[in-house]
């Protein structure tokens, strides 16, 4: 998983409410379990007409989003199944921290073993993100290190996280890299294991 310690890049605004994962990547995308190219079907709903012509009001299709990396939305963001395909689809689309008033739990986990950052902040700081990324500039900070979130402006926002979840996306460590970190502990554990209860090998 690739660590995540500063990211500077554009936002985009999705001024939406109550978001779930089937809005985020539709059911029709489940069917790989590759985490790639699934950002074609991200908001495939908003994204394209019918006919699977982009549709150029919906805001990830302006050109002045493309490149997009910071998705700013409205409350209760990725409610709905517990489909690890919605991060995957964020990610893939380039899209690497999602900043809204609150997040459904299980994408809100599902964020951190993905490599995601999902930034839960106050109504008012929300509103004012999607108020500057609505200007023409659209480049935000985000440095996870310092917990902030610097505006275009240069208005910082201080954001909260749990301390182990903030040192796993620093380090980039998914739940498995998380436990291969401690391998040798596990390898001597089971080596004493073998001596003192051979019968589990067998």
């Amino acid at each position: 998983m690739k660590p995540f310690t500063r990211l500077d890049a554009r936002a985009v605004p999705l001024d939406i409410a109550n978001i779930d994962t089937d809005q985020i990547i539709p059911a029709r995308y489940l069917k790989t379990v590759e985490r790639t190219g699934l950002g074609k079907g991200l908001f495939a709903a908003m994204r394209y007409e019918a006919d699977g012509t982009p549709r150029p009001d919906f805001v990830l299709n302006r050109a002045d989003y493309q490149g997009a990396g910071i998705l700013i939305a409205g409350d209760n963001f990725g409610c709905g199944s517990s489909r690890e395909h919605a991060p995957w689809a964020l990610e893939d689309f380039g899209i690497r921290c999602v900043i809204a008033t609150s997040f459904a739990d299980i994408f809100y986990n599902n964020c951190f073993n993905n490599g995601l950052l999902p930034i839960v902040l106050p109504g008012d700081d929300v509103r004012g993100l999607m108020d500057e990324a609505k200007g023409g500039n659209h480049v935000f900070s985000v440095d996870l290190e310092a917990r902030t979130v610097t505006l275009p402006s240069g208005r910082i926002v201080d954001f909260k996280l749990d301390a182990g979840r903030q040192e796993k996306l620093v380090k980039g460590l998914d739940a498995i890299g998380e436990t291969l970190q401690h391998v040798s502990s596990i390898d001597a554990f089971e080596q004493q294991r073998l001596q003192t209860q051979p019968w589990v090998a067998a």
